[in-house]
This record gives C-alpha cells, structure tokens and sequence, in this order.
C-alpha cells in the first residue's frame, strides 16, 4: 500500500486560485479532495498543514476509514516540512513513504531518509484525474 505525507499547504499554493483569500477554506477542500483520492486509490495520505487546527479549519485526526490523516504542526511557516521530515526520520521503513511536496529543501531532508519525492504538479493531476 502506498503511504502519502501531503505538505499540505505547498500543494494548495500549487493552484493559484485565490486560496490565501481564506486558508482555513482551502484546506477544507483540499481534505474533501483526498477523501475522494483515498476512497478510490486505496492508498494511505497524512496531510500535514503548518498552524493549529481550529473551528475554521479541518479536524485534525483520522477521517475516510482510517486511510486519511489529517495534521496540523504549530511554530511557524515551515512548521509543516519540519513535522514532515521528522515524521520520516522515524519512520521503521522510510523508503516505503512518498512525500508530496515541491518544497525542494523539504524534498532534500526526506530523500536523505530514503523517502520517495512527488512533486505537487504531479499528485496534483492524479487528484484531478
């Protein structure tokens, strides 16, 4: 099975639709588009957005059958690619995760791990597919 850590806010920011108008939107839909991704794929997405989870935003947690996960790094901007790479450094097997990010310091950090890097243009086409 295939295990996805989502830099959740670099992929919204790959769409310039208007998202910083209202972040805690974006990152709703972005959650509603990999429930349907996860429901048809099989696979397993941890999506993690930098700042605290609230009322506005996604409820951090496990959602679509376990297969989604959905979490929030506070401590700044880069709060997210910290959590991430963190996440794969103790990860038991590491070569078993692909990171969806364009964030090329981010992708550095976890190939070094072992980790697979999907950059955000293509993820982003299998969601739309």
């Amino acid at each position: 099975m295939v295990r996805r850590l989502v830099d959740g806010m670099n992929l919204i920011g790959s769409r310039p639709d208007r998202w910083w108008e209202d972040r805690a939107r974006a990152m709703r839909d972005l959650v509603a588009e990999l429930e349907r991704y996860v429901a048809h794929s099989g696979e397993e997405v941890t999506v993690v957005f930098d700042g605290s989870a609230s009322d506005e935003r996604p409820a951090p947690g496990g959602a679509a059958r376990g297969r989604l996960w959905v979490a929030f790094a506070p401590g700044g901007r880069d709060a997210a690619d910290d959590e991430i790479a963190e996440r794969v450094a103790r990860a038991r097997d590491p070569g078993a995760l692909s990171v969806v990010t364009s964030d090329k310091g981010l992708a550095e950090r976890v190939r070094e791990h072992g980790a697979e890097v999907v950059p955000v243009g293509r993820f982003r086409r299998l969601l739309d597919a």
